[in-house]
């Protein structure tokens, strides 16, 4: 990376207004997720602690225990998402948005359009997975 930022003309500079509006939308409904599983999290938890059943042979259907890995995955999940989002949101501050973070190339601007908070372009993308 050679430490340039993007140079910007007049329509980049509409598409980073643009995504700093779709990404903070984004930000509130990811923070409001987040509350939310934390909610039925804690309500799992104390719904368990507070009954006697013995869920891992009830066969009325899924257990307390895949309920709360099932809260806990999609709750970890909306808590990374909430930083790659925070993390553009920043990068658009610095003038760095739109770079990939591995090679430094630009990131297409239909890669942004479709994951404003994507971090790597579409090879190294591919390479990580």
């Amino acid at each position: 990376m050679d430490g340039k930022t993007p140079e910007r003309d007049q329509d980049s500079f509409v598409e980073f207004d643009d995504a700093r509006a779709i990404l903070l939308v984004d930000h509130e409904r990811t923070t409001a997720r987040i509350r939310a599983l934390g909610r039925d999290f804690t309500s799992i938890v104390e719904d368990s602690e507070l009954s006697a059943t013995d869920d891992e042979h009830d066969p009325e259907g899924t257990t307390i225990a895949f309920e709360r890995s099932q809260t806990s995955a999609l709750l970890g999940a909306a808590v990374r998402h909430l930083a790659d989002v925070e993390a553009a949101l920043r990068k658009i501050d610095e003038d760095s948005y739109g770079r990939c973070e591995y090679c430094g190339e630009p990131i297409s601007r239909e890669r942004l359009r479709a994951r404003p908070a994507a971090q790597t372009c579409i090879t190294c993308a591919e390479k990580t997975v």
